[in-house]
């Protein structure tokens, strides 16, 4: 049952199945609602807005059958972020949302040590309107790609698109492929990496598939064209973790070339560039226009 408050803002109360206990408060509250992304719902509870059998909990809290939650989404926070004059390459536009073709070296949204130059302030100078569900500091953002990967990021211009988009990508309706240049010649010609992610517990910028307290990540690959000193391969994740395609190629002794962070031998090794070879594509979309890009 969902309806708005007074204070514009949206409530919605859930009851926990059978079949539905014995999950993470989290993972029960994405399953059921898939228009709203794992980090944000991770942040709600934390903030205090989603409450179990009416008291404050934890992502990771067990849920029990009969337990019942109460979700209360904040009204949307107003944008601080500066609009700047950044040149954007628009493969798509409609009055709903824009696809970018976001260059690598350019930061998504402002945050700790990049508080302004990112794609968020382009983003403000070109639109006249942003969702802003993701709060101030991701207006309009339904998905991220790392500062060092090029390619295809949605934006939402509105609330309703914003939540239709985030149940496709949630769904697997939006189907995002990578491509990244590797060094050297792969083994085999197609695979499944499955090694947990977690911060690795000495150079803390970094993610590591070693990591004791790692989580579950899942990169399909095959390759499209190979010589002995490097890879084209297509990648697909099944999971989202930070770096993830990054550290699996790295972990599998085939990084991506140009790549700082986790190779920064092979960085400037086969071209004069010191960002990573990754790029990302998006194949299908229900949005009209967006068959494919």
């Amino acid at each position: 049952m969902r309806q708005l408050s007074a204070e514009n803002s949206t409530r919605i109360d859930l009851v926990v199945s059978r079949t539905e206990a014995r999950l993470r408060l989290d993972q029960f509250l994405a399953k059921r609602l898939p228009e709203f992304s794992r980090s944000r719902l991770q942040q709600l509870i934390r903030d205090g807005f989603i409450r179990l059998n009416n008291a404050n909990s934890r992502p990771r809290q067990i849920v029990r059958s009969g337990d019942k939650i109460q979700l209360t989404e904040p009204p949307l926070e107003k944008i601080e972020t500066l609009p700047e004059q950044i040149p954007l390459e628009i493969l798509f536009e409609d009055n709903d949302l824009i696809v970018i073709n976001k260059p690598a070296g350019l930061v998504v949204h402002p945050g700790a040590g990049h508080r302004e130059h990112t794609l968020v302030n382009a983003l403000l100078n070109h639109c006249s309107t942003l969702s802003g569900i993701g709060g101030k500091e991701r207006p309009g953002i339904v998905h991220r790609l790392d500062k060092e990967t090029s390619g295809c990021l949605v934006v939402a211009k509105n609330d309703a698109t914003h939540r239709g988009l985030s149940k496709q990508f949630a769904d697997r309706a939006v189907e995002k492929i990578y491509l990244a240049l590797v060094a050297g010649r792969l083994r085999k010609a197609a695979g499944i990496i499955e090694e947990k992610i977690g911060r690795h517990p000495v150079h803390r910028q970094q993610m590591s598939a070693s990591a004791l307290r790692g989580r579950a990540a899942k990169t399909e690959y095959r390759v499209v064209r190979s010589s002995e000193r490097a890879s084209l391969i297509e990648c697909r994740l099944h999971s989202g973790r930070t770096h993830q395609i990054r550290v699996h190629l790295h972990h599998l002794g085939h990084p991506v070339l140009g790549d700082k962070v986790y190779a920064p031998h092979l960085a400037k090794d086969f071209f004069a560039t010191d960002v990573a070879c990754l790029e990302a594509w998006i194949s299908s979309s229900s949005h009209s226009g967006m068959e494919k890009l």
